[in-house]
């Protein structure tokens, strides 16, 4: 048995709505066509802020939910593909800005399988001897989006959610994952998202 368990639960959402017809006030949309094709409404924007602010938000929510102190937590784990900085990890900055001195911490990025990649990650530190983990997924999406294509920037917003994970040996874990890597029109995408962001800066 290898199983694991959520002692814990956080979030933290940016107090800043931008709505669909914000949206289109800068862009050729409306909410009637963002709302029918995505069912999104609103979204949340951090304006500017840091992202591992969300992180240490919803990690102290977390350990409030859980009832424990952050000198219980041994490892902090962090998703996410915006990270502030590319060191130190968030990871680092969340353990400095919550206390949490007995935690090792690691970032990983996984885009949208942070969480279930992040549970897989910490099922294998808490069966190797680790009592206590904090897991953040935190994405600071808006400001990494591309404001000129409508097709993707009403998808994206900022959150960060936090789990308390533990041992359960009386459940079993099982996951199998795999990756198909990326497709070339993603690639494509992806660069010409980078030099657009280059001509505005």
């Amino acid at each position: 048995m290898n199983g694991i368990k959520i002692t814990g639960t956080g979030s933290y959402a940016p107090p800043l709505v931008v709505t669909n017809d914000d949206l289109a006030e800068i862009l050729d949309t409306s909410d009637e066509w963002i709302f029918s094709r995505t069912g999104i409404k609103t979204r949340r924007y951090n304006g500017g802020r840091p992202n591992f602010e969300m992180a240490v938000q919803a990690a102290q929510n977390a350990l409030e939910s859980a009832r424990i102190t952050v000198l219980d937590i041994d490892y902090i784990i962090v998703s996410t593909s915006t990270p502030d900085f590319l060191y130190p990890n968030t990871a680092c900055l969340v353990q400095r800005l919550i206390g949490a001195e007995n935690a090792a911490c690691l970032d990983i990025n996984a885009a949208c399988t942070g969480f279930v990649s992040g549970l897989e990650i910490a099922r294998g530190l808490l069966y190797s001897g680790y009592d206590r983990i904090l897991f953040i997924a935190s994405e600071c999406l808006s400001k990494q989006v591309d404001f000129t294509d409508r097709a993707t920037c009403v998808l994206f917003g900022d959150e960060a959610g936090a789990v308390i994970l533990e041992r359960d040996e009386n459940k079993i874990f099982a996951s199998f994952m795999k990756a198909k890597g990326v497709s070339p029109s993603i690639v494509s995408a992806m660069f010409r998202m980078i030099n657009n962001a280059k001509k505005t800066t």
